[in-house]
């Protein structure tokens, strides 16, 4: 074991020697992936409950995200959107089909923060205002806009001001809600809050900010970068809820580990965007673009939506033993909640072989496991649960 730390040791130096040192390392070096297991440095075997951080959707080794992988870096390896690309029609084809009806565009990026970023510009474009509201506990990205509206991102913003004014909301509040709705551009919401510990806002109080946003003018956005992508046991948690936006943010498991992001627009929302109001240089790449239409093919001929239900009720039902009290969340973005702090908890699991995430409520170890997880990998998250002491 003195070898092995020392390894990974010499591997976190040898990063932090090259690398800006911002990431805090867990106690593992992963070298190898297959399905929803993780093989360390050391040797070891881990069910991976986290798919890092929502992106290993289709876990590891996936005969068809490889396949298409190879298919397309063989053929066209990347062209930029200054020209037509059929596999980009395609992929934008199948994502705007897969979603909800009436978001009948879609604009392809690189990440989550990015798509969020252009749904606040058309978001702005269409209202002609300059507030946004949105929900504590949030958590929308790094980058300066994203950031301005991620709950707590003072201490670590940069920035020497936010592009705009934010009003915050406590979560659940209607009648703040609609107070702060009142001239504002837009609402950003996460219909389940990943960073917060999986927290669900909840079908009603959705469908009361749907009808909320109608009458005020604001635009109405769901940031599905975590809880989207069949996470849900949906394709998309608005399906889920039963209420479409006005635009929709994904990315995260989007092209099953490959950087990708996307913006879903209704047509009231595309209306009136001319060529240049919008942009990017990797989005919409060819690669990222074979490996979303894959990864869309594979959830839907898998019947993982239905898996991703199934798994989580056996989690529901098995898995509140031990230190945890309660779960919280939706689908496969869990929150477990526990007796003492989750750090404590999700290095014991690591211990019994299971690797989970913890989140921004330090009692909460979060679940986003991938979607081709097994009833005997529950069963084992179950079973290292329950040795653990409350």
């Amino acid at each position: 074991m003195i070898e092995v730390m020392d390894m990974m040791t010499e591997t976190t130096a040898e990063e932090r020697r090259w690398l800006l040192p911002v990431y805090p390392h867990y106690a593992i070096e992963p070298v190898r992936g297959d399905g929803a297991l993780l093989y360390t440095r050391d040797g070891r075997e881990l069910i991976d409950f986290y798919g890092g951080h929502a992106v290993a959707l289709l876990g590891y080794g996936h005969p068809r995200v490889l396949a298409a992988l190879s298919r397309q870096a063989g053929t066209l390896f990347f062209q930029s959107n200054v020209v037509p690309l059929e596999i980009r029609a395609r992929a934008a084809r199948r994502l705007v089909e897969w979603g909800p009806t009436g978001l009948s565009r879609a604009f392809l990026v690189n990440s989550g923060a990015e798509a969020n970023e252009n749904a606040l510009r058309l978001a702005f474009r269409h209202t002609g205002r300059d507030r946004v509201v949105a929900v504590e506990g949030a958590f929308h990205g790094r980058t300066a806009a994203s950031a301005a509206i991620t709950w707590g991102s003072a201490r670590w913003y940069g920035f020497p001001r936010a592009p705009f004014d934010v009003t915050w909301v406590k979560r659940g509040d209607l009648d703040a809600l609609k107070t702060a709705l009142d001239g504002a551009a837009t609402l950003i919401v996460e219909p389940v809050q990943g960073q917060a510990g999986a927290y669900e806002l909840g079908g009603p109080w959705l469908e009361a900010a749907r009808e909320l946003t109608r009458a005020s003018g604001a635009v109405l956005i769901f940031d599905e970068v975590q809880c989207g992508m069949g996470r849900s046991g949906q394709p998309f948690a608005a399906q889920e809820y039963g209420v479409t936006p006005d635009l929709l943010t994904t990315a995260k498991g989007l092209a099953g580990g490959f950087p990708a992001g996307a913006l879903l627009a209704s047509d009231e929302l595309s209306a009136g965007l001319r060529e240049g109001d919008l942009g990017t240089t990797f989005g919409g790449g060819p690669l990222a673009c074979a490996l979303i239409e894959a990864v869309i093919g594979a959830v839907e001929e898998e019947g993982l939506l239905r898996r991703a239900r199934e798994l989580s009720g056996r989690i529901l039902a098995t898995c509140v033993t031990g230190p945890v009290t309660m779960i919280q969340g939706k689908g496969l973005l869990l929150g477990l909640r526990t007796t003492r702090p989750a750090k404590e908890i999700q290095a014991e699991l690591i211990d019994r072989g299971i690797l989970t995430g913890t989140s921004g409520d330090p009692h909460i170890v979060r679940l986003l496991p991938p979607l081709v997880l097994q009833d005997a990998h529950v069963d084992a998250l179950a079973a290292a649960l329950a040795e653990i002491r409350a």
